[in-house]
């Protein structure tokens, strides 16, 4: 009998929910110093085993179908037999993002639920490894890691952490390769421009964006972070104003470093308005008013990335920041430096500059090399546009699937309806976890 078959007679046969509802109580039950808790505990765990037993009895594969029904429910079960007999492999590493993904402000109260957790564990026990993969700091990361995952499983050798979208990885228990500061490999001239803007985007920033932002304790990226609650009116006002702030400044930093025009007599502290360009300064600030090609490096900087991101370009426009400039127009060696620098807007939660060349997959790259995972087969979880270069990067390899929350960024969501359909509600990562559990389970059935 197919396994299709047998897993419609599982579901069909046997009350497979109740089960799933002791299984998960035994899972996720808190320690309790309480000897009636411990007492509850064991009796609903042997009731769980004695209906396991019924289904290990019954079929010949029957420790692998208790296991399958005990942790998917029958959707879950049978999207794993097609992934399965599509891809006819079962998945060798987790790759995760963490902020709206394995955790979400909106459902869980920013913490990663305990069921989510506990089949991190399960998958860390079938010797699966697990690569974070997050804009986040690494101290950020780290402290959520041990807290949740516990100081065993981050120490194991099996868990590595991409941090910062990549500029960096930590794998801890791999000696010299434990740590690799991946933005080190850049060239100087890429290093100069960021080190440039993080000196100066909060003592150069306007009043109120000092006031309204800080920045996030990056080793390398700049990512300038609301005051106020993410998602919210005020976030969103002063993370937008940040933005054209944020390009200004590398527009500026870039031109200095390009050696590009010269300052107008208005930023040496004139009242002139005329730049050596010709043409009045029209960029809008202090910032960003060297000139190339008749127009500043501000504007063509706005025009570039605005024709990169719609949203950027309707923030550019909201803002009343938008140049009536022709992207394709941008002068080549203005170009080749802004080919390889990226900017990042998250609406109402962050506006960030950070290299093209180190992204979350480079980052990704180098985890899958220090763990030792030459032939992968991930699963990819995020909700972002970084994410979603991973989740490209192991399509193209046919080295993964890929999944995404509800409220993913529209890209994000788009290519994950179109490969496998494996959207999920918010808060709720645990599904399409379950879900490959039941793959690598049934993947035994060969």
């Amino acid at each position: 009998m197919e396994r299709y078959d047998l897993v419609y007679r599982l579901y069909d046969e046997y009350d497979t929910k109740t089960l799933r509802e002791y299984q998960e109580f035994v899972d996720v039950f808190p320690a309790i110093d309480s000897r009636a808790a411990l007492e509850h505990w064991q009796e609903a765990n042997t009731v769980l085993e004695e209906r396991k037993d019924e289904i290990r009895g019954d079929f010949a594969a029957g420790e692998t179908f208790a296991e399958v029904v005990a942790r998917a429910t029958r959707e879950q079960a049978f999207t794993a037999l097609d992934l399965g007999a599509k891809y006819d492999r079962a998945v060798n590493v987790l790759v995760l993002d963490v902020d709206e993904t394995l955790r979400s402000a909106g459902g869980t109260d920013n913490e990663i639920p305990r069921d989510t957790l506990h089949m991190l564990t399960e998958f860390h026990e079938a010797g699966i490894p697990i690569v974070i993969c997050t804009g986040q700091t690494l101290e950020n990361v780290k402290g959520f890691a041990i807290q949740g995952l516990g100081s065993e499983i981050v120490h194991s050798g099996d868990l590595s952490i991409v941090y910062e979208a990549g500029t960096g990885v930590f794998t801890p228990g791999h000696g010299a390769n434990t740590k690799q500061l991946l933005y080190e490999d850049l060239d100087e001239e890429i290093r100069t421009v960021f080190d440039d803007v993080r000196s100066r985007v909060l003592p150069e920033a306007p009043t109120d964006l000092r006031r309204g932002c800080h920045l996030q304790g990056n080793e390398f990226n700049v990512t300038m972070k609301p005051n106020y609650e993410t998602g919210t009116s005020q976030a969103r006002a002063v993370i937008d104003e940040a933005l054209v702030y944020l390009i200004d400044l590398l527009a500026d930093a870039v031109g200095a470093a390009l050696e590009v025009g010269s300052k107008s007599p208005r930023d040496e502290g004139s009242d002139g308005d005329e730049k050596d360009g010709g043409g009045p300064d029209n960029s809008g600030d202090g910032n960003g008013t060297r000139t190339i090609a008749g127009n500043t490096v501000s504007e063509w900087t706005r025009a570039f990335y605005a024709d990169q991101d719609p949203e950027i370009r309707a923030v550019l426009e909201s803002e009343r920041a938008y140049p009536d400039l022709d992207a394709d127009s941008t002068p080549s060696e203005l170009t080749d430096v802004l080919e390889r620098i990226d900017v990042a807007y998250y609406e109402a939660d962050a506006a960030e500059i950070g290299s093209l060349e180190l992204n979350k997959v480079v980052g990704v790259e180098r985890a899958l090399d220090v763990l030792g995972i030459d032939d992968p087969f991930a699963l990819v979880m995020g909700d972002s546009k970084s994410d979603l270069r991973v989740m490209k990067w192991v399509d193209d390899n046919d080295a993964g699937i890929a999944a995404a929350p509800e409220h993913s960024s529209q890209d994000t969501l788009d290519h994950v309806l179109r490969t496998d359909d494996l959207v999920f509600d918010q808060g709720k990562s645990v599904d399409v976890l379950r879900t490959v559990y039941a793959l690598n389970l049934l993947a035994r059935l060969e």
